[in-house]
This record gives structure tokens, sequence and C-alpha cells, in this order.
């Protein structure tokens, strides 16, 4: 597409046939990196499973790249599909977010934190 910031991509650090992965522009920790899959789809769930392979192979990859560069604690990863979901670069991409230690005062939830309501359901849980 050709107002797609990642049909063409830059920066390329790691790739495969079908992904590659680059940092991101608005890192929300250092090392924050992107896959990202080479055909333009807006979905994960539009994605051929060889392509979602592909995406899932350059996560381990990542995860050795960033050990290595960065020593992380941690990590989030993540897909968002759809506007609903906070998606707004309409091309799947999969953010391997690296965690440290004392980055946030409660990481306790995890990605459960996008709805801040639900983050802490530990008051919840049926027994």
């Amino acid at each position: 597409m050709i107002n797609c910031p990642f049909c063409n991509p830059d920066e390329i650090l790691l790739e495969n046939d079908l992904a590659f992965a680059k940092y991101d522009l608005y890192p929300v920790s250092p090392g924050h990196l992107l896959i990202i899959p080479k055909r333009h789809a807006a979905s994960w769930f539009d994605l051929t499973p060889a392509e979602q392979t592909a995406v899932l192979a350059l996560v381990a990859q990542a995860k050795d790249l960033l050990d290595e560069t960065y020593a992380p604690d941690g990590y989030n990863l993540g897909v968002n599909c759809g506007e609903a979901a906070g998606q707004t670069v309409m091309h799947v991409h999969l953010h391997v977010i690296p965690r440290y230690s004392g980055d946030v005062s409660n990481p306790h939830g995890g990605i459960r934190a996008v709805i801040a309501a639900k983050q802490d359901y530990t008051n919840r849980i049926r027994r």
C-alpha cells in the first residue's frame, strides 16, 4: 500500500522470507520491536498460517537479540486487531516490548492494564 509505513521498511533488524523486525518509532521501553509480515494485511487473522509462523519465528530471534543488547527482566507480546483494540496502523504488527523491574509501579496483570479497571483481578478470583 502506498501510504502504509510498513510496506517499504527501513532499518530492518531481522527478517525471514515472510516477515521482518524493526525498532518501534515510538517505543514503550528501550528495545521495543515490531515484527511485521511483508505482505500487507490488516489483521493477525488475515495472515496465512505460514505468515503467522514466520512472525512467531522472529519473536524467538528478537528475544535473543534483546536479551543480549538490553537484558530485560521480562516481555510483553501483543497484537492490536482493529480500531477498538487500539490499532492505528492497519498493517498487522506484533509488538515485542521488553520490560524492566520497576518500569511501572505495579506490573500485576500485565496486558490487562489496557483496561485499567481490569488490571488487578486478584480480588475477583473465584475459589
